[in-house]
Order: C-alpha cells, then structure tokens, then sequence
C-alpha cells in the first residue's frame, strides 16, 4: 500500500501504513476542535521564521492571508478533514496548501514538530477551558450566596454521621458548599501560572538547529513564557493530568451538595421542593418529581474520576520523551470539560430555584438533643469540668429518651435528680437562637458570621468577573 500523499511523513517509506494501522492512528475525529488553537500557534511560528529570515516580509503577509482564510473556513465548516488525513496537523497543512500553494506553503512546517505543536496546543485549549470553567463556578457561588442571603435566620439540624448533630443556620450550611469550590478556582488560578508556557521551540525533543525564537511564538501566543527543557516539554502531560484532576474535584463537591439535595428534597426529609423547571417525572408514576440535575451531577463525578484515572495509568509508565501513547491524553480533559459545561446551567438553576421549607428545618433543628453539647458547655460554664459535664449530659439525654422527652420538656425536679449541676438557668440554652449565636468565633455558624461569609464571597466573585 502507497503512503497516503494526505501524510506528514512517508519519504523513508516504500509502502503505506495498513488500512487497520491507519485507522488506529487517526486522530482527527477528536483533536479537529484543536483546529483555531492549530492555526493560531502555526501564525506565531511564522514571526519566528520571519524574524530568522526563513520568510521574507512579502511570504509572510501572504501566509498570514493564508492562515486567516484558512481559519474562516474552517469556523465556517466549509474546510474539514478527509478520512484520509491522521490527524489535525496533516488536514491543515493540506488548507494552507490549496490556498497559498505547496511551495510557500511547504515553508511552514521549518523548525517545528508535532510534538511540540501539539503539547503547546492543549495547553492553550485548557487555559481556555479554565475560564470558562471559572465562569460556570462563579455563577454557582453567586446561587448559593443568594440562597443564603435569602435564608438569613433560618436554623435546621447540622449533622455528622448523618445524624442530627447541632443546630446551624441554613445560609451557613449552604456557604459550606461554596468554599471547596473557591479552593477549586485558587487550584485553576496557580495551575495557570505553570499551564502558561509555550513548547514551541522544542521540536520533536532536542530543539531545533534554524536559530528560531520560541519566546517570539510564546509572546504572539499570549503564553507567559518558554518550556524550560525540550524534552520534558514534549513529553511531560503532568498540566493535563493536573487540569483533569481540579475539573475531578469540581465534580466531586458537586456530587456532594447533589447528595444532600436528593435527600432534601425527598418526603421524609422534607427540607425543600425543587422546581419544575429542574425536575423531572415518571413514564409510569404520574406523583413523581425526581431529582435527575442532582443524580446526573453525582453519576458524571464518577465519570470525570474515570478520566483522570485513566490518564495517569496511561502517563504512569512513559520513557522520554514523546511516545504515542500521549495521543490519548486529550479525549479524557475534552470529555471532563464538555461534562462540566453541559451540568453546570441545569445545576446552577437547580441550586437558584430551591424552594425550602422554613418552618419544617426550623422546627426539627433542636431534634435529636442536638443542644446537648451547650447543655456541656454551660456545665463547664458552671465550674464543672466537662470530662463530667459529658457524663452529665449523656445521662440527661438517656433520662429524656427513656421518658419520650425533649431537653427543654424535663422538669426542674428531674433535673436535679439527673444532676445537682442541672439547675433551672440551665434552660437559657435550650433555645436554638441562642445555640446559633453563641457560636460566634471565627468560621462559626452565628449571624454575623455567616454574614461575614457572604461578604467576603461576594468580593471574592465581584474581583474573580473584574
């Protein structure tokens, strides 16, 4: 079989790759969305061969013309890969050629490879990807922060191990959702600073011998710098396996607040409704309203873990520098990436449009003795060391428990029998109010806390849009 003439290579060929061979290297019918950052990246390198004298000024305005008509058409959807060309880079060395002639044209590929095309490639993809990840998170933290502001007040259980713990504000509850999410965006903000550098330069992995200026391609590039080591630059892919691993970590804390939302919004719980708009029904049971945003929110975080797993087993075991197997490291950060982009409209109006339940959180915030712990620390308020103060209060709820009883339902007489320490005072903080407030140290869940939260996560979107 001939080599393909669609091919990058071939001159030390007889024959062509296999028809089986071709079809396992062909890359185009995912790396093609590569095609803008293609063609930006190729009109970069023609500064650098202008500048070294490879282009005269003439050959690189004509080139120029070239790639932006190139870049038309390929937006347009008029100029796409035929089934014969391997990958990206072959489909449009071919365009540049039908449109500025195979002997300008043929110019371009001087002093690079596709090796260090493609690692500069991807890492412009994410950086871009980065930002509009960044976007859909602010939008998140501007629908939690207005839950909250709306829902100042309002007390419901705090729980671990799932069971009713202490009582918090739900505005505090729901902000507790949005700072992993800000460490998120801090994530993305200091992968940048090491994502934000050009491989151009490096060629297959030594460098190049044509005196080409790869801080020329980086600056045209937008990219902050250069790869410090061609080889490592051509073969490392720690930048994708990091960006997969935040775009993971998003989709986990998503998961998260989805678990939560699930039981919420089902009848036991009671908590909240969700609205039509963000729900779905059954084909068969005309009474359902099924949380399908928060499922499919906890199912594709499994997803996205797949592919960061995936595509560290695929980098766990690579010599330098560049093998093929590097081919697979784009699919899995497309995939992660489209998931987010596709999730994130439907989960933020699902967040947006929650309707709670006030009075049933409030009313089943002081259940389950969860002011037990400020009956301890008003104890060890009294002098009582809480060692005892623990004892103290564990026989008190024994004592309400065997008698189908509340804390703030005991008598002043069966207090006393419980503990001398138990006095009338002690009722003061059986209040859920005043539980809430006491706890007013810094992260605590008291009004002016929470307050404080929201204050500074409102700076915090309002600096990340400016």
């Amino acid at each position: 079989m001939a080599q393909s003439n669609d091919a990058l290579w071939g001159g030390r060929f007889a024959g062509g790759p296999s028809e089986a061979l071709a079809a396992l290297s062909k890359s185009t019918h995912f790396d093609w969305r590569l095609a803008s950052y293609d063609l930006k990246g190729t009109s970069a390198h023609l500064i650098a061969l202008n500048a070294a004298g490879y282009l005269n000024d003439d050959e690189h305005a004509a080139l120029n013309k070239a790639v932006a008509e190139l870049a038309k058409r390929v937006e347009a959807g008029s100029f796409t890969p035929k089934p014969t060309e391997e990958d990206v880079h072959a489909a449009l060395e071919r365009g540049l050629i039908e449109i500025a002639g195979a002997q300008l044209a043929g110019k371009i590929r001087a002093g690079r490879s596709r090796n260090d095309q493609i690692a500069t490639l991807i890492r412009s993809f994410m950086l871009d990807a980065a930002d509009a990840i960044e976007e859909q998170l602010l939008n998140y933290l501007d629908a939690l922060c207005t839950q909250a502001e709306e829902h100042m007040g309002v007390a419901m259980p705090g729980r671990t191990h799932f069971q009713h713990a202490q009582p918090v504000l739900l505005s505090h509850h729901l902000l507790a959702h949005a700072w992993p999410q800000v460490r998120n965006l801090q994530r993305l903000e200091d992968w940048r600073r090491r994502a934000n550098k050009s491989a151009y330069g490096a060629g297959a992995l030594a460098g190049n011998t044509l005196g080409l200026d790869p801080k020329l391609v980086a600056e045209a590039l937008g990219l902050n710098g250069v790869s410090e080591n061609s080889m490592d630059a051509t073969s490392s892919r720690d930048l994708v396996a990091e960006f997969a691993f935040v775009l993971s970590m998003i989709s986990i804390d998503l998961s998260r607040i989805s678990e939560e939302v699930i039981a919420w919004v089902s009848y036991e719980f009671g908590y909240a409704k969700l609205a039509d708009d963000f729900s779905t029904g059954s084909s068969i049971m005309p009474q359902k309203k099924n949380p399908d945003i928060a499922e499919l929110a906890r199912g594709k975080s499994g997803r996205l873990i797949g592919n960061l797993a995936g595509l560290l087993a695929t980098l766990k075991g690579l010599p330098l520098s560049y093998n093929r197997d590097l081919q697979e490291d784009k699919e899995p950060v497309f995939d992660s990436f489209d998931s987010l982009m596709l999730l994130f409209p439907a989960f933020n109006g699902m967040i947006s449009t929650l309707t709670f339940d006030r009075e049933r959180l409030e009313s089943l915030a002081p259940k389950g003795f969860s002011l037990a712990t400020d009956v301890a620390e008003w104890l060890v308020k009294q002098g009582v060391v809480f060692r005892d103060a623990h004892e103290i209060t564990g026989e008190l709820v024994k004592f309400c428990e065997d008698n189908s009883l509340e804390l703030d339902q005991v008598s002043d007489e069966d207090l006393q029998k419980v503990s001398k320490h138990l006095k009338p005072d002690l009722r003061k903080v059986l209040r859920v109010s005043g539980s809430i407030e006491a706890r007013n140290g810094a992260g605590g869940t008291s009004s002016s806390q929470v307050v404080d939260q929201l204050v500074s996560l409102r700076k915090l979107t309002k600096a990340k849009r400016s």
